[in-house]
């Protein structure tokens, strides 16, 4: 998947990676934004030299892509993820850059105070969901979810399975067995385009709590069963969902609702707010 977006009506090119799950972006455009250059290229070369005289990682790290140049043409181009961009632009002497570099001094800052207290991490969490609009119910959910699911990893972690693709992959046969859908799957029934949402930040209140029984189930048996490794956690979690799947489906018989809804939360006025926590119908 690629893209344009526009910043400061100028464009910036990128591309996502779906099995990195992270978007690339064009660095002759962010430093043709950022420092107004006639000629971006030469700045980047000179830049990129000096930083590998320094030793910088960073530029080291930067691969490049096919991507669609002025001419239409396909060209290769040097790019960076988001993290390796954020440390380009602390290197950019630059005035438009200083808002950026403030910016990512305050981030660092209050991640410090986090690692110091952990309670500050949940009540930040906790702003940034009201002040986009959700409920005060349904952040309770969500904010215990997440409990619910550094839990799980925590226990992952201590068990040997390797962080990013098995963790992926052992979060989909949840999933999978819970609701009849893996989270690449749940998103397009949704209809979130965004490679980037947060499929949970869509979830109505019942689609929380079946989540959080899927993982938590998942936790206990993994404990219980003394799994060891990716193949014993993947049956683990596969049992843990398919309990939640069974309730969800009791649940669904008696009702005659379905949990999963395609509703989301890509827009957040109270109405649609209230509609949401209801849970709704199958399209």
């Amino acid at each position: 998947m690629s893209a344009i977006i526009q910043f400061e009506e100028k464009q910036v090119r990128r591309a996502w990676n779906k099995a990195e799950e992270k978007w690339y972006f064009a660095i002759v455009d962010v430093i043709a934004v950022l420092t107004g250059s006639v000629d971006p290229g030469a700045y980047w070369r000179k830049l990129k030299e000096r930083l590998k005289k320094d030793g910088n990682q960073t530029v080291t790290d930067c691969h490049a892509l096919k991507m669609t140049a002025a001419d239409g043409k396909q060209r290769m181009t040097d790019v960076a993820d988001t993290e390796q961009l954020l440390r380009l632009i602390q290197s950019i002497p630059s005035p438009k850059a200083e808002p950026f570099k403030l910016w990512l001094a305050r981030v660092g800052f209050e991640r410090l105070e986090e690692i110091e207290n952990p309670e500050l991490a949940a009540k930040r969490t906790r702003e940034i969901y009201q002040h986009k609009g959700y409920s005060e119910e349904w952040i309770e959910k969500r904010m215990r979810g997440i409990a619910v699911r550094d839990e799980l990893t925590d226990e992952w972690k201590k068990r040997g399975v390797k962080e990013q693709k098995e963790f992926a992959i052992l979060t989909a046969e949840i999933s999978k067995a819970t609701f009849g859908m893996t989270p690449a799957e749940y998103k397009d029934f949704k209809a979130l385009a965004n490679p980037k949402e947060n499929l949970r930040d869509h979830m109505s209140d019942l689609e929380l709590i079946f989540t959080m029984l899927s993982e938590a189930s998942t936790t206990e048996i993994a404990k219980k069963k003394d799994a060891k490794g990716f193949p014993a956690n993947k049956k683990a979690a596969h049992a843990g969902g398919t309990i939640a799947g069974n309730a969800r489906r009791e649940l669904e018989t008696e009702s005659g609702t379905k949990v999963s809804t395609k509703a989301n939360f890509k827009e957040l006025p109270e109405v649609k707010t209230r509609a949401l926590r209801k849970g709704g119908k199958h399209e």
